[in-house]
């Protein structure tokens, strides 16, 4: 009986002592721009409590003794902040914070348990240390992610990551602000993606993960994904012009609409206009326009609204790929063309509208509607007399489509003792209405010989997803996550009289479990493992009646993240990668290509060094291994598949008026084809950009390929015919990467 009262006098205090304790709420923002900042890491000194500010800037600590304390804040590109409280028993004290943006020094970078799910140090730095100067730079943010150009600055490059040739977006799934760019059933190939109509000036991060680790992202994951951020405001309004040789100009300006009036909101305008003709020896005619704006702004204390539109048109004429036999004959020139009427035009137009809300119990609720009108034509020839001796084998690729969708989610930190529950569920949905999706045989680009396929796509696709990230300790974490996909396609051919309608459904549950280990804010370890899928065209889907139109794909990362010396940051990680299928709609033939099941493995590694206060270095290598599994050794090979590949360089920063860099990329030599017996040579290119910087101006020298490198930039084993071949013949064709180009650019500040 005393031993019951006892503890029941001690439960009693208990209470009374907690009855008494206060909390400290605060939120962070940018000390210019006044916008809320997400996830500055916030330290409680001496208590060994710590947290991250949510979407709003806000963070809260509760079951506080009365006394003095010490908030320490940091945050990449910001300088280091400390702020003295004191808190006060039964009462919540608030805290107003601002950091202001500072160079980044590696020094003061730490490897953060709180955030090990989401840790982009990497992107985070290369984005301040390497801005992006042009549209292609925008995905070379990415370690280990290579592009080529293979149809004129118009058509959205061929990607490759991880040992795969990914042609234009297969199995990477690319957003700009949550929206997708990926188009499903595409007219020229399955998940083409096109990121021409991103205005590079306005890319503020690049946040990206190799693997299928992400519950929250789905179709195209097998490789990664990555997500641009464009700027909410500007830090000035602007006018910049570029001009360069082979009759290249540019013109791009962002205006200030509020001029920083209320911190509460802002709001911008800004446009770029494009022009070249390229180093090909037949213009190429290149045109393309942006035009973006967006608003941000408070629906109320609690909720932030951003709404982003834009519109953008391109048009263009291309050399297309030649073969190798034609510059060896002198046919064409190395930067001639066989078919000099290829070329294409295409145009997006986008809105997308998202909310933010924090409510008083601690829930984050996300909702997002997007929507974009888009147009694509495309006239290429790739094999020449092939299959037509007398009219040539061009083809039109073109379609209309309507994308729209929504996705949401509720996210809320809940804690059991001292381990935090950060638990999110979401909902999406995306569908896709295409009219005229079409292939037809065409001559000249003006002629219309014969329609091959010819019909409209409707492809739904609804998501829901649970996450769990735990932190049982400021040292160790894990994150589970499931994910369902459910897909509905319907094809309408209009080539059949009457017109016929096939439609299929299929689905597939994708698990995540990541594990995370911060041994000091100098080492982390951690293991992903995940399933995805990328999906297939809806022409084949429905054909096969939904079969196998889902293949997933399993893969698991082994990394580790760490500061052997305060200004040195490493990143490494071994991988695998299994596919249970590897076939997509090869949208220039109108067939189906499977592969069967494949798997890759590899090393990744990411470097990067503060040489001095004012010089980086960086350097990504990444070697895979990719093989079909099941064929005869010797025949397995993946074509184009790239094995080695190699990026880096020099980065000049916070060297008063002066910044630049000087980099190289390397691609080795891979097979071309499933023997090897044709195999496209690897290359070695530099590039250079250099800045003078004042506050009202700026001036900048950009060079590609520095050294005037004969390289090829793309390169395929193709089956080909040339005009009085009697026979066909199979090597490599390859569109020729540009030789040293030179540009000149002047921006102007307006305060």
């Amino acid at each position: 009986m005393k031993s019951l009262l006892l503890s029941f006098l001690l439960l009693i205090i208990r209470i009374a002592a907690y009855a008494h304790l206060g909390s400290l709420e605060g939120r962070v923002t940018d000390a210019a721009s006044g916008l809320p900042l997400r996830g500055v890491s916030v330290q409680l000194a001496g208590t060994g409590k710590a947290t991250l500010t949510n979407e709003l800037g806000q963070y809260r600590f509760s079951e506080l003794v009365a006394s003095a304390y010490k908030l320490e804040f940091s945050y990449i590109g910001y300088a280091p902040h400390i702020q003295e409280v004191t808190v006060t028993d039964e009462l919540t004290t608030k805290v107003q914070t601002k950091m202001t943006v500072a160079p980044v020094m590696l020094s003061t970078v730490t490897v953060s348990g709180l955030k090990a799910h989401d840790q982009q140090l990497i992107s985070s730095l290369d984005i301040r240390l390497r801005p992006v100067t042009n549209s292609q730079e925008i995905l070379r943010i990415v370690p280990g992610l290579f592009i080529g150009q293979h149809a004129g600055g118009g058509k959205a490059e061929q990607i490759f990551l991880r040992g795969f040739d990914i042609d234009h977006g297969t199995d990477i799934r690319l957003s700009l602000d949550g929206m997708p760019v990926n188009m499903v059933s595409h007219a020229h190939g399955q998940g083409y993606a096109d990121l021409h109509f991103v205005i590079p000036e306005l890319v503020e991060t690049v946040n990206f993960k190799k693997g299928p680790y992400t519950t929250d992202i789905g179709n195209f994951t097998t490789a990664g994904w990555a997500n641009l951020k464009t700027k909410t405001t500007l830090d000035n309004s602007f006018i910049k012009l570029e001009g360069g040789q082979f009759g290249t100009f540019r013109a791009v300006g962002g205006l200030d609409l509020l001029r920083r009036k209320d911190k509460n909101q802002s709001a911008y305008l800004a446009s770029e206009y494009s022009y070249s003709d390229s180093y090909f020896d037949n213009p190429q005619n290149f045109k393309r326009f942006n035009l973006q704006g967006k608003y941000h702004g408070h629906l109320s204390a609690n909720t932030n609204l951003t709404v982003t539109g834009s519109t953008f048109w391109s048009k263009w004429n291309h050399s297309g790929q030649i073969p190798n036999r034609a510059v060896a004959s002198g046919l064409t020139g190395f930067f001639g063309s066989v078919d000099p009427t290829e070329g294409g035009q295409t145009s997006r137009t986008n809105f997308n509208a998202e909310t933010v809300t924090v409510t008083s119990s601690g829930y984050t609720l996300k909702n997002q509607l997007f929507y974009s009108n888009y147009h694509f034509e495309l006239y290429s020839n790739f094999t020449f007399f092939l299959k037509d001796s007398i009219n040539g084998d061009q083809i039109r690729q073109k379609e209309m489509r309507d994308l729209f969708g929504y996705q949401g989610s509720i996210a809320r930190t809940n804690y059991v003792g001292n381990v935090a529950l950060i638990s999110t569920a979401g909902l999406q949905y995306r569908q896709d209405l295409t009219r005229g999706t079409e292939l037809s045989h065409t001559k000249n680009r003006t002629e219309t010989l014969e329609r091959q396929q010819y019909g409209k796509i409707n492809e739904l696709n609804a998501s829901a997803y649970l996450d769990e990230v735990i932190q049982f300790s400021d040292r160790f974490s894990a994150n589970a996550g499931i994910r369902f996909d459910y897909f509905r396609n319907q094809y309408e051919d209009l080539l059949l009289t009457p017109a016929a309608k096939r439609r299929s459904t299929s689905a597939i549950i994708s698990p995540k479990l990541n594990l995370y280990y911060t041994a000091n804010p100098g080492l982390q370890l951690y293991l992903n493992s995940g399933k995805s899928f990328h999906s297939n065209d809806t022409r084949v889907v429905v054909a096969d009646n939904g079969r196998k139109t889902l293949p997933p794909a399993y893969g698991f990362d082994a990394g580790t993240i760490f500061k052997p010396f305060p200004k040195l940051l490493v990143n490494a990680a071994a991988w695998y990668l299994w596919l249970a299928q590897e076939f997509v709609y090869v949208g220039d033939e109108g067939v189906v290509e499977p592969s069967g099941k494949t798997r890759r493995y590899g090393l990744d590694l990411s470097i990067r060094y503060e040489l001095t206060r004012h010089l980086y270095a960086d350097l990504d290598l990444n070697a895979a291994k990719p093989r079909t599994i099941g064929v005869e050794a010797g025949q397995d090979y993946l074509p184009l598949a790239p094995t080695l590949t190699s990026v880096g360089g020099l980065s000049l920063r916070n060297a008063g008026a002066w910044s630049g860099s000087l980099r190289y990329r390397y691609m080795g030599t891979r097979p071309a084809n499933e023997d090897n017996s044709i195999v496209a040579k690897g290359y070695f290119v530099n590039d250079l950009q250099l800045n003078y910087t004042r506050p009202s101006y700026a001036l900048g020298l950009s060079v590609q390929n520095l050294f005037n490198t004969r390289w090829k930039e793309t390169q395929f084993a193709t089956e080909s015919r040339l005009r009085g071949e009697t026979a066909s013949v199979e090597e490599i064709h390859f569109t020729p990467g540009t030789p040293l180009a030179a540009k000149l650019s002047f921006t102007y500040f307006l305060k």
